[in-house]
């Protein structure tokens, strides 16, 4: 019994001499180690972490594809009001995507305004004949313009 407690304070002490005087050549072999876990780590971490937040929270484009005709916008007294540079049919009052060149309702040409000097001329004609504008558009996407300025700040002025 004695020898068995022997054993323990033994045991005891060989572990308390490791703490209080450790073997500082196995320290200073593992020393890069810690280096780079205790220093190098936790930078890449926090890069990591800030740029997955940007990526999180970066402004990014409200992409909406334009589809389709639309109705024509009508002033007060009820005329239709063709936008410039746009296809439109004059019969069904709808406005086509840029590169139309025929009504989908009853398969008649469409007319464009010119935006440069307002003449009216077919939109399969890509170069108007009063100016010499050339517009010839392939089709396109509409990107949403914001709401307001920027949150938490002024907008641009």
């Amino acid at each position: 019994m004695i020898e068995h407690i022997q054993q323990i304070w033994t045991s005891i002490l060989t572990f308390i001499g490791q703490i209080v005087s450790p073997d500082w050549g196995t320290w200073i072999s593992a020393l890069p180690i810690l280096l780079l876990l205790g220093l190098i780590g936790p930078i890449v971490s926090i890069f990591l972490l800030v740029w997955a937040y940007y990526w999180i929270t970066k402004p990014r484009p409200r992409v909406k594809i334009a589809e389709g005709p639309r109705a024509v916008p009508l002033d007060e007294v009820g005329n239709p009001i063709f936008p410039a540079g746009l296809p439109y049919c004059v019969r069904d009052r709808l406005v086509f995507d840029s590169g139309t060149a025929r009504c989908d309702v009853d398969q008649s040409e469409l007319a464009v305004i010119c935006p440069m000097c307002g003449v009216g001329r077919r939109a399969e004609i890509t170069t108007c004949g009063n100016c010499g504008l050339v517009l010839k558009v392939e089709r396109r996407v509409q990107i949403a313009a914001p709401a307001g300025p920027p949150a938490g700040g002024a907008a641009l002025a």
